[in-house]
């Protein structure tokens, strides 16, 4: 039967009222996510699996049992916060970082064993760890400080000690930083740092449950991420194109345009780092934007009880050893020691703008 002329007239009114609703629900939900700062991408609110899923088998302890959790939607860094950046928030405040501090006894000895001795001025000197490229002979896995070096002198401006230099690295992620020194840069930014939630959230993109940030094939590694290949500590073959650190945006981004969440640099969180957490989460009841664990344990590390989690692994990470260039991989880091594999990159929520 045909519809009558009234009949076809009506119809298109209520069809044309509705695709106008429409367009303005669609224009009123783009103004309520502010336009994106310089730098930044938007991550929309999602549900996804945190923690280590069931197929991945290099996955610890930690990051288990996966859960499901729904964060909320927030701008990140699509890089690592660059020298560039981080000289501009120093040439703006004169901050000193932790590195470049005098070392204070007192407060350090409430991190090591009871008993043990002051080691000597001469070593107590402004300072941070470096990988010692000239090991090339390990007696015991387990005893990390065979391929790490204290070096006086080492800082965000002299990454391999004195005599180094960050000229003409301006787009290299910036390192041999504490936590209170990320803090501090966030504070001047006005951003903060990622809860570890949310940093899994970004590196998923728009994944659900993947392994690494291109997916489930580990077989992509060397070109999608800064890591070691060889044998670890004592040789590395750059086939990535890199032996150490890279400038940021060497590999293809993520899915939401976000770089270098898989090796590189570790990224600091806020989040306490406790190896329990995921197997004392209540996931009877939602869980909804986690800010990790109340306090951290760690029975590495007994005598740290301010640990935080820092996430992506680094150049130093290999499938031999912790295999962290995945998303749900995670380890401890004492916020007032730095290194030269540790940065950062930054969150900022619509109301923070």
């Amino acid at each position: 039967m045909r519809l009558s002329s009234l009949y076809k007239v009506v119809l298109l009114c209520i069809i044309s009222l509705f695709a106008c609703k429409q367009n303005s629900n669609d224009k009123g939900e783009s103004k309520s996510i502010p336009q994106a700062p310089e730098g930044m991408v938007w991550v929309e609110s999602k549900t996804f699996l945190q923690g280590a899923k069931s197929s991945d088998k290099y996955a610890m302890h930690r990051e288990k049992p996966s859960h499901h959790v729904t964060v909320d939607g927030f701008f990140i860094d699509i890089t690592e916060v660059t020298n560039r950046q981080f000289k501009a928030f120093v040439d703006a405040t004169n901050y000193v970082t932790v590195a470049e501090r005098k070392i204070d006894w007192e407060e350090m000895k409430k991190d090591v064993p009871v008993g043990t001795p002051k080691p000597h001025d001469s070593i107590l000197q402004p300072g941070s760890l470096i990988f010692n490229k000239n090991v090339n002979a390990i007696a015991n896995m387990q005893n990390y400080s065979q391929w790490w070096t204290w070096k006086i002198g080492a800082n965000w401006k002299h990454p391999q000690g004195p005599g180094s230099t960050i000229e003409g690295q301006d787009h290299y992620p910036v390192i041999h930083i504490a936590y209170e020194d990320a803090l501090a840069y966030c504070k001047w930014a006005n951003r903060r740092l990622p809860t570890e939630a949310e940093w899994e959230s970004a590196a998923q993109g728009k994944q659900y449950d993947a392994i690494f940030t291109w997916g489930d094939d580990s077989k992509l590694l060397n070109e999608k991420a800064n890591t070691w290949q060889g044998v670890f500590p004592t040789q590395n073959e750059p086939i990535d194109g890199f032996k150490y650190i890279s400038p940021v945006k060497s590999f293809a981004p993520n899915t939401l345009g976000i770089y270098d969440m898989s090796g590189n640099v570790w990224e600091i969180t806020s989040d306490f780092f406790n190896v329990n957490y995921y197997m004392e989460l209540d996931t009877n009841k939602p869980i909804v934007n986690p800010k990790g664990p109340s306090k951290s344990y760690n029975q590495d590390n007994p005598y740290l009880t301010n640990e935080r989690v820092m996430k992506g692994g680094s150049f130093l990470c290999h499938a031999s050893y912790c295999a962290s260039f995945r998303i749900s991989a995670k380890m401890g880091f004492s916020p007032d020691s730095s290194s030269d594999h540790v940065g950062f990159r930054t969150v900022v929520t619509p109301e923070m703008l």
